[in-house]
């Protein structure tokens, strides 16, 4: 059976939905609690959001995995969640799914969804076609699902608890190990699943209300001494040694860029510490230096191991930042041992980092910056330039985003330009498959979706895949027999076409992304190379082998124009 990542990929990006709410609810807690604003409704308000995440797991999943986000799946999930936990307690009310039944109610929803979303019936029940069949095929489907459950959910409940045991008992061993795994499953964005299992799975305790929660965010806000344990070792490694992985490369950047990357670092430094988003840190060293990103995993392991030996128990609802600190540090036990340790890692990451980039040469950000990357890309139009580097509009066939990551479904991940996604700010690009793509931006990669789908929708795109010939462009041709280009523009134009080895020698052209003429070419070893040098800021690039782009600027369209003069 072939493995199916996009699948993997899509749910570790649903998974976030949900995720995201926990903020609010944190923040909601905290303030309401006696030491605050001493105010129980608003405790309470966010007490409830912990006490129902199953059924937020179950309406983000859906909505997440629908193919167009529809809230009719998300309707379709509740109810499928109510009655499939309805029928589990009927038959046996020691019986609880937790997440892992909303995430899995989820799932089918989404299924049934992208079956059954523009199903026909017949015309005397038409009314219940299409997405409306979706809640009611998914309540019959729960039923079924729920009676299966309530007959072998209770072996599997015990393996987790077993499994749970198994991780508290084994003390800093089990927790240096998830350190680790969970650092080495971030180069695939799979360990949003291993996190739902610590922080939303293992444990139960009361909460004020008496309600049983569970997971280590759940438990700790709920006061269980025990809870933290898998949240803790993070803050040394977020707020102390990433930011000073950032120091080392900055200090070890070439002088000419330093004034040019020093905001860059700074800003991944200070995003690292504040809100604990460390992504964008670690894939700008995890392929130049692979084993450097071992020493990270280990140290991460470490310094999880190190906080529970010195029963240092803190917790966050979004990560390990400054933010989170300060926000729960009355409910955190030794928070102050923070700063000792914390300045520890600084130590050790700086040392390795600073030792590493310079034993071994590594290109690290400063040391590869090149005039070419830094010329490619201008703030014409971020989203058309997304779109030309990720291999046009039509190599893109779903665009979404987690928190820090573009999770793409394309039709052949070789048709992207690391280089030219490099430029636009991405800080790594990982293809586990051919149809599957994720690339590291940081924060703002939900918005650099959303700017790609409504590039998309309006049709503004032009993409690499498929060519145009110039003879062919109708509209363009006319357009251009109507234009009075100036001297300059004209002399450009020639000039470019003298480089690339003549008319006889393009055998298509189109403008890309604003600021770029797309060329195919019959024989790119007739290009003259030195003669591009020589025109400065005007830039060649290479896409593969006999299709190169131009980066002209703000006047390709008119260069396009006097192409089509020739």
């Amino acid at each position: 059976m072939k493995f199916n990542f996009e699948k993997l990929q899509n749910l570790g990006r649903a998974l976030m939905l949900p995720i995201a709410l926990l903020p609010v609810a944190g923040i909601l807690l905290r303030i309401g609690q006696p030491d605050l604003m001493n105010l129980k409704y608003i405790a309470d308000a966010g007490n409830v959001v912990f006490h129902n995440l199953p059924l937020l797991f179950a309406l983000g999943i859906a909505v997440g995995l629908a193919k167009d986000n529809n809230g009719t799946a998300a309707l379709a999930s509740c109810v499928g969640y109510l009655v499939m936990t309805s029928v589990i307690t009927d038959i046996n009310k020691d019986l609880d799914t937790g997440v892992l039944g909303g995430i899995l109610i989820g799932i089918v929803t989404a299924s049934l969804y992208n079956r059954y979303k523009d199903i026909r019936l017949p015309e005397y029940l038409s009314f219940f076609g299409g997405k409306r069949f979706v809640p009611i095929a998914t309540g019959v489907v729960a039923v079924i699902l729920g009676t299966i459950l309530g007959y072998i959910w209770l072996p599997i409940q015990n393996g987790i608890n077993i499994l749970a045991n198994w991780t508290f008992a084994s003390g800093g061993i089990g927790l240096f190990i998830y350190g680790i795994v969970n650092r080495l499953l971030l180069l695939t964005g799979l360990h949003h699943v291993i996190n739902n299992l610590v922080w939303f799975v293992f444990g139960s305790y009361p909460n004020s209300s008496g309600a049983i929660v569970h997971g280590d965010i759940a438990r700790f806000m709920a006061g269980d001494p025990t809870a933290g344990r898998f949240m803790s070792g993070y803050f040394p490694i977020m707020m102390f040694g990433l930011p000073a992985a950032c120091l080392a490369m900055y200090k070890n950047s070439f002088s000419e860029n330093k004034k040019a990357v020093a905001g860059l670092l700074a800003s991944m430094a200070l995003t690292s510490f504040l809100t604990g988003v460390t992504e964008p840190v670690e894939f700008s060293f995890v392929f130049l230096a692979p084993a450097l990103f071992m020493i990270h995993a280990v140290l991460t392991g470490i310094s999880l191991a190190v906080m529970y030996l010195l029963h240092v128990h803190m917790g966050f609802t979004f990560s390990a930042g400054l933010i989170d600190y300060i926000l729960f540090y009355k409910l955190d036990t030794h928070p102050l041992y923070l700063i000792p340790v914390g300045f520890i890692f600084f130590a050790i990451y700086f040392i390795i980092f600073d030792f590493a980039i310079r034993k071994y040469n590594l290109k690290t950000i400063g040391r590869d910056v090149t005039n070419q990357m830094l010329n490619m890309v201008r703030a014409d139009s971020r989203p058309l330039q997304f779109i030309d580097a990720l291999g046009g509009s039509r190599n893109l066939v779903v665009v979404d985003a987690c928190t820090t990551r573009l999770r793409l479904t394309v039709l052949d991940s070789g048709n992207i330009n690391k280089d030219m996604l490099s430029a636009l700010g991405a800080r790594g690009v990982i293809a586990p498959t051919k149809e599957t793509l994720q690339v590291i931006i940081g924060p703002t990669a939900d918005i650099v979706a959303g700017e790609i789908r409504q590039a998309m929708a309006a049709n503004h795109a032009t993409h690499l895949t498929e060519p145009k010939n110039h003879t062919t462009e109708l509209h363009d041709l006319k357009i251009a027999t109507d234009i009075v280009l100036d001297d300059k523009t004209q002399k450009l134009a020639a000039t470019i076409v003298k480089y690339l080895g003549g008319i006889d020698n393009i055998k298509s052209f189109s403008v890309v992304a604003i600021t770029r003429l797309r060329v195919e070419v019959n024989n790119s070893n007739k290009i003259d190379m030195a003669g591009f040098v020589e025109l400065g800021d005007i830039e060649l690039i290479d896409i593969s082998g006999n299709i190169k782009q131009i980066y002209i600027g703000n006047n390709a369209q008119n260069i396009f124009w006097a192409f089509e003069k020739f």
